[in-house]
């Protein structure tokens, strides 16, 4: 176990790299080939995945290989999809089939979402046996995905192929270095009675769906869904949305229609410095204070979009991409503390699982669809001013979205928050 940390540091680099190579940036090459009408399909497929994918995944792991070859397995399959994906876009050029493309993408996300669960899954297991806390060591290895996310963001936007299928090429290179990496990693077999493993029910969280019963968690859990709707709509059109100011002359040449992948990388570094915060905030207000503080800072986000531009007007990007750490930490992170500490012992793990069921399943699933139906509606077939006009529509629409969510949930979210613990 000599260096574990450092495996661990390069693995959850590699591991968000993979995502964040074409993560932001997909968008912008999907509306270049004219398929902008379908890059909600390209976001919702990650949600629709998710919602079994990585049960299954685990599952498996459980039962025949140990995570660090599963993880390696996913990943050898994902990046060669992926790699294919990249290579018929390439030759395809501006005769790209939304059939063929979104194929390839989905056969790589079906195996590469799996791989966030498991690399965890790792990474726990690892530190465990070295002795390590993993509730206080963890994090600062988690950092460096973040990281890693960045960098490839960065690699992405300054090597040009922000509007090229080459962001798919670079995807799948670095899952299959990360696919040989992982089959190096120290063993995670775990030998567990066959009472506890998880049966596929357990895994997906269905049978948290008791907790509906609990009037107080029913309306958690029906507002996660509804908030989740919102957490792929910024990484699904934002960077289409600024390259979009390309279309008027004043705009064109601006830092952030050239590197909108580098302003949208505000975007992680905010979301990194605000993990920081969560467990004071979570003492000092509670979960409720914290959650409506997400879903004002969805609303800021999106409202930033509507009346900023790459131009003048480019610090009020700057502003939704800060504010996105917020809306991004304080309703995932502090959401899936509240489901621990609100849930039996004997439900946990499948209360976690319906979150993010919940969540980055059906809520993203629907929203990233939902949100194409929107975009498509106010931009399709317009250029310049108009187009950026039927922009500024749609983010207030999601705005308002996000704003109406916060008031029901401040008037029926019953919660009183005290040291001593939750009060219905």
């Amino acid at each position: 176990m000599k260096n574990i940390k450092l495996k661990l540091i390069l693995m959850n680099f590699l591991e968000f790299a993979v995502w964040g190579a074409y993560l932001t940036s997909q968008g912008r090459y999907l509306a270049g080939v004219g398929l902008a009408h379908h890059i909600g399909w390209f976001f919702s497929v990650q949600g629709i995945v998710s919602i079994f994918m990585p049960a299954l995944i685990g599952i498996l792991a459980d039962k025949w290989l140990p995570a660090q070859k599963m993880l390696g397995l996913c990943h050898a399959v994902a990046g060669i999809a992926m790699l294919a994906t990249g290579w018929y876009g390439l030759t395809a050029g501006d005769n790209v089939q939304f059939s063929v493309l979104f194929s390839l993408y989905t056969v790589s996300i079906a195996f590469f979402m799996p791989t966030i669960a498991l690399s965890y899954s790792v990474a726990y297991t690892l530190l465990e046996k070295a002795g390590y806390d993993t509730v206080k060591d963890f994090p600062p290895i988690r950092v460096f995905g973040t990281v890693g996310f960045i960098c490839s963001m960065w690699a992405v936007d300054l090597l040009g192929f922000q509007g090229s299928a080459m962001q798919y090429v670079i995807s799948g290179g670095l899952g299959l270095v990360l696919a040989c990496y992982a089959f190096s990693m120290p063993d995670c077999r775990v030998d567990k009675p066959v009472e506890e493993k998880p049966s596929l029910i357990e895994s997906m969280g269905l049978k948290a769906f008791t907790l509906f019963k609990d009037s107080r968690m029913a309306v958690f859990f029906i507002f996660a869904f509804l908030l989740g709707a919102a957490l792929q709509i910024s990484n699904g059109f934002a960077n289409t949305f600024i390259g979009d100011f390309g279309g008027i002359d004043i705009y064109a040449d601006t830092f952030g229609v050239k590197h909108s992948n580098m302003l949208i990388s505000l975007s992680q570094v905010s979301e990194t410095l605000c993990i920081l915060m969560i467990p004071f905030f979570l003492r000092t207000w509670g979960i409720k204070k914290v959650m409506l503080t997400a879903m004002i800072a969805w609303c800021l986000r999106f409202g930033f979009f509507a009346v900023g531009n790459p131009g003048s007007g480019v610090w009020l990007f700057v502003l939704s991409m800060i504010v996105y750490g917020v809306a991004f930490d304080f309703f995932n992170i502090s959401g899936s503390l509240f489901v621990d500490k609100s849930t039996d012992s004997s439900i946990r793990s499948s209360a976690q699982g319906l979150f993010m069921l919940m969540t980055n399943g059906l809520g993203a699933a629907i929203g990233s669809l939902a949100a194409q139906a929107v975009v498509t509606k106010y931009t399709a077939g317009l250029e310049g001013a108009a187009k950026m006009a039927g922009w500024s529509h749609a983010w207030y629409i999601f705005a308002a979205y996000a704003l109406v969510i916060a008031i029901f949930f401040a008037l029926l979210f019953k919660y009183k928050h005290t040291p001593e613990g939750d009060k219905a």
